[in-house]
């Protein structure tokens, strides 16, 4: 299991991403001076994303249902933990958006290959130092 999205396992039998690409930002707000920079002051985190990528082939997986479901875990609204192989918590994310790209489309209009993007957007509070 390279990743898991609740109890989504990302895995060769589902769908297997290729790229993970992980932001974190914080929070400064600005104040304009004459003469000088603007003055900063730090105000807290902001917000926290991950974005997977990845193909699925047919020979391999069901990727279409494989994305069907992680649609119906984002229907719920809901936040999901997201955990690597390796044991990393990442936090309680929401899944933001899917995107999915069909390719080598079979006479039946089945795709052989799906490209797909999935963008989530982290939730719970970080604790404070």
């Amino acid at each position: 299991m390279l990743l898991a999205i609740g109890l989504f396992p990302f895995a060769i039998s589902t769908i297997v991403h290729d790229e993970l690409q992980h932001r974190s930002s914080w929070i400064h707000a600005t104040s304009q001076r004459v003469g000088a920079r603007d003055a900063t002051q730090f105000v807290g985190v902001g917000a926290d994303t991950i974005s997977l990528r990845g193909v699925a082939h047919a020979e391999l997986s069901d990727g279409r249902a494989s994305l069907d479901d992680l649609r119906d875990m984002a229907d719920t609204g809901n936040a999901w933990s997201v955990v690597d192989g390796a044991g990393q918590v990442y936090g309680a994310f929401v899944i933001q958006g899917i995107d999915e790209g069909l390719k080598e489309l079979g006479p039946d209009g089945r795709p052989r290959k799906i490209e797909f993007s999935i963008d989530l957007l982290r939730v719970d509070d970080v604790a404070p130092a």
